[in-house]
């Protein structure tokens, strides 16, 4: 299947050298057909294949941070952020970000990454029936969806992208992803990392700089996301 996604990423630029560098590292990532940086505004878009996750790679290789501001039309992308439940974690929850991205009317693009899992394991992720996280993982429901399978690495880093048929998006708003070990996803574990799947904001729909609800703004909110054990 050949698509093109357009994604819209806040970073801090400062001067022409920001941009040149930036603009310099993306050339080198495979399947991003075009780039326009905004100085002024501070935004980064990218258009063609390549996943926003490694978008935000190559920006944050240039020392720099990338925030994904919105993706797709209206209604055509999704977040989920992926935690464990496991008490022992309770500080740092967060152990990776499932990005979904309309590429058809009825298929889907899922940029998986995970962090701070077992090292050299093999993972499967799949969508549940139910968004209810009362008990973790536990109170999920049936499988919805089976997503495929992703590896970490020896650092407990993981990462897929994959594409899926007859899987729109508006299926899947409200349900929730969970990735263990288990391959037929039959058994659910605290070890286990799930999060909601909420719809994001398409490109241009989202330019608030700081939240409405804690007044904080979009890097700050940043910093606690990361401090949280986000990493992408």
């Amino acid at each position: 299947m050949t698509y093109q996604i357009k994604t819209v990423f806040a970073v801090p630029l400062h001067c022409q050298s920001c941009v040149d560098e930036v603009g310099g590292a993306l050339k080198r990532v495979a399947g991003i057909d075009k780039i326009d940086i905004d100085l002024t505004k501070e935004l980064v878009s990218v258009e063609g294949s390549a996943p926003p996750s490694f978008v935000v790679k190559a920006i944050q290789d240039t020392g720099r941070d990338a925030i994904v501001r919105g993706t797709g039309e209206p209604n055509s992308s999704a977040v989920a952020i992926l935690e464990t439940y496991d008490p022992a974690h309770i500080a740092t929850p967060v152990r990776g970000l499932a990005r979904l991205v309309k590429a058809s009317a009825t298929s889907t693009l899922v940029d998986l990454t995970l962090n701070g899992l077992q090292p050299d394991t093999t993972y499967y992720a799949g969508i549940r029936q139910a968004g209810d996280l009362s008990r973790g993982p536990l109170s999920t429901g049936n499988l919805f969806r089976e997503l495929g399978r992703i590896q970490t690495d020896d650092s407990g880093t993981g990462q897929a992208f994959l594409v899926k048929q007859n899987l729109p998006i508006w299926e899947l708003i409200g349900r929730s992803l969970v990735v263990g070990q288990d391959k037929d996803l039959k058994t659910l574990s605290l070890h286990d990392v799930v999060g909601v799947i909420a719809r994001s904001a398409g490109v241009w729909e989202n330019e608030k700089t700081v939240c409405s609800c804690s007044g904080k703004t979009i890097w700050q909110e940043r910093t606690d996301s990361v401090a949280k054990g986000l990493k992408t």
